[in-house]
C-alpha cells in the first residue's frame, strides 16, 4: 500500500509544499520572474483559461508563492491557501470577494485598530455594514446577528488585550444563519491553535508577524476550504494585492522554525506575565496563560500555550506608560510584533491611535496600557529593561 504519510506539524513546517526543479535543490528555490514562457500558443491559452495547471504570471501564479501557500495550508489543516501582500490585504481580499452591498458583518470590538478602521470606514463605502460586539460572550454575538449577516469576524487572542473567543461556539452561531466565521489567527499561528478544526470557515494571517518571525518582510494569507479560497483567489488575481516571490521565500523559511519559536516565546511570555503580575507598579496583566485571565480555561482548551503577547496596565496614565517605554534601553519601541526581538508599544497612541476615543474605550484600550511582544531574549533582561521605568 502507498498511503500518504500523516506527518506532524514539526515535519510539515519543514517539508510540506516543497517542489524541486530539475536542478534538485535542497533548499526551496526563489523564482524571481514576472512571467513564464509557454511551449505553444495552445498551451498559453490553456494556462490562461485554467484548463491546464501551471504558472502564468507572478501576480497570481509563482512556484515560490505556491510552496508557501501549500505549506501554510498543511500547517492549518486547510484545503487551500492564498497568499497576499499583507495581513490587511488578506482581510480586504476576503471581504470584497465574499460580500456584496447590503450584507452585514458581526465583529468583535477588541480587534486590531486597522481592522476596526476597515470595518467602520472602508466597507460602508461598498454598502457593507458592521455591528461590533463588546466582550467575548457567544450570546452577545447571537444577539448582534441580523437577517443579512454574512460574516462573523474575531481575533483570538485579540490585539492587544488577549481576549479569547470560543471558536466552536461562534462557528455554531454563525452557521445557524448561514454566515461564515472568519478567525484572525495571527497571535497563535497553527503552532498553537487551528481554528478550522474548531469549526471556523476561514483563517486570516498577517504573515508579517510570527510566520516570518524576524521582522523582515510583509505578507498575509487566507486559509480554508477550496471553494471559499477560490473566490478570494479570483479577487486577488484581478485586483493584485499579491505576495511577492521574495517575501514568500523569506516567510517560507520562517515557517521552518515556527513551532520552536512559538514554544520558546510563549514560555518567556508566561514567565514575564507572572513577574509583572507581582510588580506593585503594575495595575493589571492581560495574558491567557495566567489563571487571572477571564478566559484562561477556554484558552487552555483551544490553544497549546498562552502565546507570546503580554499586555499590562501601569498604575497611572499615559505619562507613566510612556515613562516605561522611554526608559527602556534594549526593547524595541515599535508597533510590530512576532519578532525574535522583544517589542514594546503603547496601543492607545499607535496601533489603535486612529480609532475614536469612544471605540478605544469600548475596546478597553486605556492610556495606561502597554503591549509587550516577547522575543527570544532572556526574560531576566526583558524584565530588567521594563523595571527601569516601573
Amino acid at each position: 500500500m502507498n498511503e500518504k504519510p500523516q506527518y506532524q506539524i514539526d515535519t510539515l513546517a519543514v517539508r510540506a509544499g516543497q517542489e524541486r526543479s530539475q536542478f534538485g535543490e535542497h533548499s526551496e528555490a526563489l523564482y524571481l520572474t514576472s512571467s513564464f514562457v509557454f511551449d505553444s500558443a495552445a498551451q498559453a491559452a490553456a494556462r490562461f483559461s485554467g484548463e491546464e495547471e501551471g504558472n502564468v504570471y507572478s501576480r497570481f501564479t509563482n512556484p515560490t508563492v505556491t510552496m508557501f501557500q501549500e505549506r501554510l495550508a498543511a500547517l492549518e489543516g486547510a484545503e487551500a491557501c492564498i497568499a497576499t501582500a499583507s495581513g490587511m490585504a488578506a482581510i480586504l481580499s476576503t471581504l470584497l470577494s465574499l460580500l456584496k452591498s447590503g450584507d452585514h458583518i458581526v465583529a468583535a470590538r477588541g480587534i486590531f485598530g486597522a481592522s476596526q478602521q476597515m470595518f467602520s470606514n472602508i466597507m460602508p463605502r461598498f454598502g457593507v455594514t458592521t455591528s461590533f460586539v463588546t466582550g467575548s460572550a457567544p450570546v452577545s454575538f447571537r444577539a448582534a446577528l441580523q437577517p443579512n449577516t454574512k460574516l462573523v469576524f474575531v481575533e483570538t487572542p485579540s490585539n492587544p488585550l488577549t481576549e479569547v473567543f470560543d471558536i466552536a461556539a461562534l462557528a455554531d452561531i454563525a452557521h445557524e444563519v448561514g454566515a461564515l466565521l472568519v478567525v484572525d489567527n495571527c497571535f497563535c499561528t497553527p503552532a498553537l491553535q487551528r481554528p478550522l478544526d474548531l469549526g471556523a470557515d476561514l483563517i486570516i494571517h498577517s504573515a508579517t508577524k510570527y510566520l516570518d518571525g524576524q521582522g523582515r518582510v510583509l505578507g498575509g494569507a487566507v486559509c480554508g476550504g477550496k471553494v471559499l479560497v477560490e473566490e478570494v483567489f479570483k479577487f486577488m488575481r484581478t485586483a493584485g494585492p499579491t505576495l511577492s516571490p521574495f517575501n514568500a521565500w523569506v516567510i517560507l523559511k520562517g515557517l521552518e522554525t515556527l513551532k520552536i519559536r512559538m514554544q520558546a516565546q510563549s514560555a518567556g511570555a508566561l514567565d514575564l506575565a507572572r513577574r509583572l503580575e507581582a510588580n506593585p507598579s503594575v495595575a493589571r496583566v492581560f495574558y491567557p496563560g495566567l489563571p487571572s485571565h477571564p478566559q484562561h480555561t477556554l484558552a487552555m482548551r483551544q490553544q497549546a500555550t498562552g502565546g507570546a503577547i503580554v499586555a499590562f496596565e501601569v498604575k497611572g496614565g499615559r505619562a507613566e506608560a510612556w515613562r516605561v517605554i522611554d526608559a527602556c534601553r534594549m526593547l524595541s519601541i515599535t508597533a510590530n510584533l512576532g519578532d525574535v526581538k522583544t517589542t514594546l508599544t503603547h496601543p492607545a497612541s499607535t496601533t489603535h491611535g486612529r480609532i475614536s476615543p469612544e471605540a478605544r474605550a469600548e475596546s478597553g484600550i486605556t492610556e495606561s496600557l502597554l503591549r509587550v511582544a516577547v522575543g527570544l531574549e532572556a526574560v531576566d533582561d526583558i524584565e530588567a529593561d521594563l523595571l527601569r521605568g516601573l
